[in-house]
Order: structure tokens, then sequence, then C-alpha cells
């Protein structure tokens, strides 16, 4: 009974272990299954560089399992969940203006209103609830009250989540939602890569947008307050970076706040950037091989189970 017992774990084994001609690649170990989740940071205008990003990615058969975004990077993620094409997005974004999406409105908590983002969304989106992407989306906003990351996915409506993700604090009005105020999701997490892990993903890939060279010089009021935020957030980046297993950065360093007018040049800029981490993206998808030589036996707890 026992010499059965030790005969078919060998079998098994062998079977598990067949060694094939010398200099045939074999498998070692087969590994796990890849889901890349790709998460896009806040930028505003400059958000427009994602769309280089993914254009990148989508001509060269990257498959993007799960999409998570924060402020502009949420619009330019609920687009791309939602089936809108590449094309149209960035030809919408490069054309975009600031009233587009706001309302001069003052009042006690902001400066303009977001209602105009509403029908923005609606325009350019193809879908508008979270269980009816054709990618699985997922959209951060902030707590006001606690500064807690406020996550949405799985079901729901996509539009005042993505208005909540935006609303940056002092100029846009928080959103109201479940007896909360939210505001940005980059005040909490500039780029959303926990998120994505969060839904699923094996490898995240971050796409983060650089914070101004000191040649962009601020010259409003809303200029000097962006530049104080994205200081904060440049020294807090540590945080999200390490649920990051790569960092794409588009140089747009030069591109202020609300460069809407230089569309092209981003979106160039992040073909570019996404151009040169293609060969650590490509590791991923390729499995590990070795030849016959390079077999190791089995660890003697497998033979056990």
């Amino acid at each position: 009974m026992g010499g059965n017992g030790v005969a078919g774990k060998l079998r098994s084994m062998l079977k598990r272990w067949a060694v094939p001609a010398a200099g045939t690649p074999v498998l070692v170990q087969p590994p796990p299954q890849v889901k890349i989740g790709l998460a896009l940071g806040g930028g505003f205008a400059r958000g427009v560089a994602h769309v280089g990003v993914l254009k990148v990615l989508q001509r060269e058969h990257i498959p993007i399992n799960l999409i998570a975004g924060v402020s502009a990077g949420a619009i330019v993620a609920a687009a791309y969940a939602s089936g809108t094409d590449l094309e149209t997005i960035g030809k919408i974004g490069c054309a975009m203006r600031f009233n587009d999406v706001a309302r001069w409105s003052l009042c006690r908590l902001g400066l303009v209103g977001s209602e105009r983002m509403a029908a923005f969304l609606k325009r350019l989106l193809k879908k508008y609830r979270f269980e009816e992407m054709e990618t699985p989306l997922g959209v951060l906003a902030t707590d006001l009250a606690t500064g807690e990351a406020v996550p949405f996915r799985g079901t729901g409506d996509v539009i005042l989540p993505i208005r909540a993700s935006c609303s940056y604090p002092g100029l846009f009005q928080p959103i109201r939602y479940e007896e909360r105020l939210l505001v940005d999701g980059a005040m909490c997490t500039e780029v959303p890569a926990a998120l994505a892990r969060q839904m699923g993903a094996t490898h995240v890939i971050a796409v983060g947008l650089p914070m101004q060279g000191p040649d962009v010089v601020p010259n409003n009021m809303l200029q000097v307050v962006n530049r104080c935020f994205q200081i904060l957030q440049n020294r807090a980046e540590v945080a999200w970076r390490r649920d990051a297993d790569l960092i794409i950065t588009p140089h747009v360093a030069s591109v202020a706040w609300d460069g809407f007018k230089s569309g092209v040049e981003m979106i160039d800029a992040g073909e570019k950037a996404a151009e040169a981490a293609l060969p650590e993206i490509r590791k991923w998808l390729t499995p590990a091989s070795t030849t016959a030589s390079a077999l190791k036996p089995v660890p003697a707890e497998q033979l056990a189970s």
C-alpha cells in the first residue's frame, strides 16, 4: 500500500516534469495569469497625455484588464472603459476648454460648479454605469471631512463619481454624496495604483504627470494654489508608488495646469513615455522558460501533498 503511494507520486512527478529533447524550452513553473491594471493620475488639462499612453498600449496589443483614474485621469479612464475610441477621446481632449466642464458660480464652497461636466461626460462616454463598462473601471474621490479615499466601482452611476474626483478644492464646489462632501481624488492619492490593485490587478502600470517645471511661472491665484498642491503631492508620491509595478511619466512639466491648447504635444509625450516602457511590460506577458539542463527537482513538500 505504501509502495503504491510512492509509485503514484513518482508517476505524477514524471508526468509533470517530463524531460524533452535537449535544448527544447520548457515551462518550469506556469506563471500566474497576468492581469494588468492601468492607473491614471490627475493633472487637469495635462491629463490628455493619458490618451497617448493608451494609444501605444492598444497599438501594441497590451491587454488592459482594468483601469482606474482620479481627476482628469478619471475622465480618460471612464471614456476608454465605456468604449469610446481613442481618436475621439484625443480630439475632444484637445478641443476641450475650461468652460466646457465648469460654470462660474460663486458660493462659499467653491468658485465654479461642475454641472456642465455632466453634459460633457454624456457626450464623451458611451456608457454611464460601472456595470456596463467594457473594461472594469474604478474612480477615486476624497472625503473632505476625513481625508479618506472614497473608491467607486462595480455598480452605479459613473457621472457623479467623476465630477467628485475632479472637484479641485477651492475652485470646484464639492459634490454631496450620502451625507459626505467629496473633492478631487488626487487630494488623498495622486495616482490610484492601490485601487487598481484592489480591483484585482497583478501588475499595475501607473501614469503620473510630473510637477510643473520652474519655467512655468504662476501668474494668477489659481495657478499659485495649483502649484502648492503639486508640491504637496510630490512630497507624498512615495505612497502610491509602492503599489505600482511600473511608472510612466510623460514629459509635460512645461505645460501649465490649464494648457488645453497643448493637447497634441501632450498626447505625443504620452506616446513616447509609453513606448519607452514597452520592453518592461512585454516581460510580464512572456512565459518564463528554461532548458532541460536547468530543470529543478520537485520540492519535497509537493511530493508529500
